[in-house]
């Protein structure tokens, strides 16, 4: 049975994004993203190579034919910086699919959600498909799914942290309480990290330090195949606890 991860009606096989930032070098991010199994990247507009096209573009380096371009907005910090941004990929042929992010802290790089908000409600009206980058807040990613999210896409850490998750109980009320894909797109830093975000039962995860920084992230091919083996198990439901023990049959 079929269980594509699903965004305004798009369909994917795989439940993991990949970003491509951070690798030593353009081709090492090609090879990674080959193994990694996923179908969708993300693509800052700002590191893009818009205007000369005899310059090396990190596009160079990615299959448009094999990947979905997810262009972000990164490095934005107002909520106009930030339209203004989505509206440049999307007339520079990128895609009309934005993760949407307000930079609200240089330091943590945690989000402006009130501009998050205002920039989300407007690429709406604009025909934009936005999945934005938010806190693991319930009540804000409610408000973002009403102001015409596609998906939300909560925190699981800092930025670049690699902490893993660190209040699973937050995810689990924003699963509860919005409609949309919830995507983990901040702290997953390893396989088991995102086995634990799988578990709780997310609709993907979005990794890029944790594989651009870590040895060997060309043979990271695993990443994907745990994100969709741990779903199938996600989706059984834990066996019903027992308040004794028994005896395996």
């Amino acid at each position: 049975m079929s269980d594509d991860l699903v965004i305004a009606g798009r369909k994917f096989r795989s439940r993991l994004i990949v970003g491509t930032g951070k690798y030593e070098s353009f081709e090492v991010m090609r090879q990674a993203l080959e193994a990694s199994g996923a179908d969708v990247v993300t693509v800052a507009v700002r590191r893009v190579n818009l205007t000369d096209k005899s310059k090396e573009s990190l596009l160079d380096y990615i299959d448009r034919d094999r990947f979905t371009l997810l262009p972000n907005t990164a490095g934005c910090y107002t909520a106009q910086d930030a339209i203004r941004c989505a509206r440049l990929g999307r007339e520079a042929g990128l895609s009309d699919l934005i993760k949407l992010e307000v930079i609200g802290d240089e330091r943590t790089l945690f989000p402006d959600n009130e501009g998050l908000l205002e920039a989300t409600r407007i690429l709406v009206k604009e025909g934009f498909v936005v999945l934005p980058y938010t806190n693991d807040d319930p009540v804000v990613c409610k408000k973002l799914e009403e102001a015409g999210a596609a998906a939300v896409m909560p925190l699981g850490a800092p930025i670049g942290s690699g902490l893993g998750i660190q209040n699973p109980n937050n995810l689990r009320i924003i699963l509860e309480t919005v409609s949309v894909p919830v995507i983990v797109d901040a702290g997953v830093g390893t396989a088991s990290d995102a086995t634990i975000t799988m578990e709780l039962g997310v609709a993907g995860v979005l990794m890029n330090t944790g594989i651009a920084g870590g040895e060997g992230c060309r043979e990271y091919g695993q990443s994907d195949e745990t994100c969709r083996r741990v779903r199938t198990f996600s989706l059984s439901g834990r066996t019903n606890s027992q308040k004794t023990l028994c005896r395996s049959q």
